[in-house]
This record gives structure tokens, sequence and C-alpha cells, in this order.
């Protein structure tokens, strides 16, 4: 499917390429985010990564049939890690199996004869909000996922930073309890209780405890819907004065006001950009966060900090790769 969105020409045209497990884009933009075309396929994964990078080579030069191919400056890549971005290679991502060590970089650069760039979702998505969303004009900002799982983009003195290996931003893996949900294989983690997965396991476990010491739950009255519970659910209960569910939502907003507070004061940023599930729950999350950050996060760094909820929403796709391409 392609969809043109702008016709006016431009002097330089980026692409950008977002490989997911189910599916892949390819999306042609300039430098001011206007997006030209958009093309998107299934990922297909027994494919394997010989057959879905000819596709995205076949699905750039069908474009540039109808752009001007000398404009091409760049092309972004934006993938699930683990990756080397400083080597350009996609390294077993577990929602691409068989992307074993693939040297996705080199082949572009030889295809297109443009520099490629490569980096995690998490980062492309943290320089789109940057360059166009919530985080303009920032120079320190950390970008979270708060998704299906619990990842951070960091921008720190204006660049991007990936770490020494690209995992940098890993974030959910720290541990903020020493029991509790599991999040990227730890008890008691920040993606533990601060991710969809996270939400819906603590949930269940509260509403095990209560139903099987006889404590009414309103959302969830019977031991038999307790494995259909889910973030969302949690959340919509909540939203319409469930007791248990706002219960679990604070157990969530206090841990994770706790783990902006380490990040506070470690990393002293200008604002927080958080997606998904904040985004979409900010009015109910923002002022229990609030709460805890007043009493663990240095004052001083907690004034100069904003927490703001992503802007691009489902549009971030489109632009991640190509901030990436950009940068």
């Amino acid at each position: 499917m392609m969809d043109q969105t702008n016709s006016k020409e431009p002097l330089a045209y980026y692409v950008g390429l977002d490989i997911g497990g189910t599916k892949c884009a390819v999306v042609l933009g300039d430098d001011d985010f206007n997006i030209y075309e958009k093309v998107f396929f299934e990922t297909k994964v027994a494919r394997g990564p010989t057959v879905i990078i000819n596709e995205f080579k076949a699905h750039i030069h069908r474009i540039f049939e109808k752009y001007d191919r000398d404009k091409l400056l760049k092309i972004g890549i934006s993938c699930g890690g683990p990756l080397n971005s400083k080597k350009g290679l996609i390294k077993s991502p577990p929602n691409l199996p068989g992307w074993d060590d693939i040297p996705i970089v080199d082949i572009l650069e030889k295809e297109f004869g443009v520099g490629v760039a490569l980096q995690n979702d998490a980062n492309a998505c943290a320089l789109a909000e940057w360059m166009m969303g919530a985080g303009v004009g920032t120079e320190n900002m950390v970008f979270l996922t708060f998704g299906t799982g619990m990842g951070a983009g960091l921008i720190l003195n204006g660049k991007i930073y990936s770490g020494t290996n690209d995992l940098g931003g890993e974030v959910g893996h720290i541990r903020l309890a020493d029991d509790g949900p599991i999040g990227f294989g730890k008890a008691g983690s920040f993606e533990g209780f601060c991710s969809g997965g996270g939400i819906a396991r603590l949930a269940q476990s509260i509403v095990t405890h209560k139903l099987k010491n006889n404590i009414a739950v309103g959302f969830c009255p019977v031991a038999e819907d307790i494995e259909a519970i889910t973030a969302k659910s949690v959340f919509t209960s909540a939203l319409q004065g469930d007791r248990v569910a706002l219960e679990i939502v604070k157990i969530s907003a206090a841990y994770l006001g706790k783990a902006l507070a380490i990040l506070i004061d470690t990393l002293n940023p200008e604002c927080f950009v958080i997606g998904s599930i904040y985004a979409r729950n900010e009015a109910l999350l923002k002022p229990l966060v609030y709460e805890v950050l007043e009493i663990e996060a240095i004052p001083e760094a907690l004034d100069v900090c904003r927490i703001l909820p992503a802007k691009l929403g489902d549009k971030i796709g489109d632009y991640a790769a190509l901030g990436v391409a950009m940068q």
C-alpha cells in the first residue's frame, strides 16, 4: 500500500525503514518530516532476512521511479534490539528469528550508495519525539515506551545516547523491589511494575489473593475471569471508580515515580516523554507519580524537569526511522 501525503518537491529526501516482527514499513520524507510515500508489507519471518531485505530494496527502487533518486540523502533503520548501531548489525532480536548478525547497513549502503544509520526502536522513537514531538527544543530528554515493555531512548546533550554496546536505556531491567511481577526476566523490575504485561500480572496476582480471601473485586468478580485481565481493563475500571483497580494503578504509579526519581537524580533531564499507557492515562497517573517524585527526587532537579505524554501517537512509526536518517 502506498500513500502519497505531500506533493511539494523538497531539496533532499530521506528514507526510513521500520523492521518489526509482524510488519515492515518504508517511508519517504524530507527535513521537515513531510511524508511523501509509505509502503507496508508483512514481515513473515519464516521467509528469512535475505528475502525481506530484498523486498525493502525493491520498494525503495520502486519509490524512486517517481522521485529524483539523486536527492536521496540518507537511509535510517528502526529495529528492535539487540543490535550494534556502530557496526550496523542486527543481532538476533527475539521477534525476528534468523536475523543473526545481519550487516544491514553495509548491504543497503552498497545497494544505494548513501549513508545508512541503524538504531533500536526505542531510540528511534526518542529521536522522533525529540525532533518533532513533545520533546522539541530540549537538550536532555528521556523517552519511555511504557507499552508492551518498558524501554528508554536517551537524548543527552543534544545527541542520542546508545551506550558502549547499544544497551543504554534498558531501564526496564532496573530492580525496584525484592519481589513483584516479572518483567525483562526479573521479578520486581521497572518493566514488571510499569508495562502492559507487568500490570496485567500484578493485577492477576492481587485479584487472586483477594478472591481467595473472599474480598469482592468489582471488575473481576470470579476467578474464571482472572486470566483475561489486561492493563487496559485495569485502567478502564480504575477510571470508572473500581476500588481494587485503582489500588493496582496506584502501585504501578508509585513504582513509576520511584524509577523516574532515579533517572532524574542520575541524568538531570529537562523532560520525560512517556508513551502508550501513560499517554492514554495521564490524568490518572500524573498526580500519583508526582506524590512520589516530591518525596524521592532532588527538588532542584525535579523543578526543571517536565513529564509529558508522547505527542506523536500512532504516527510515531512513520517518523521514527526518518529521525534516525536525519541524525
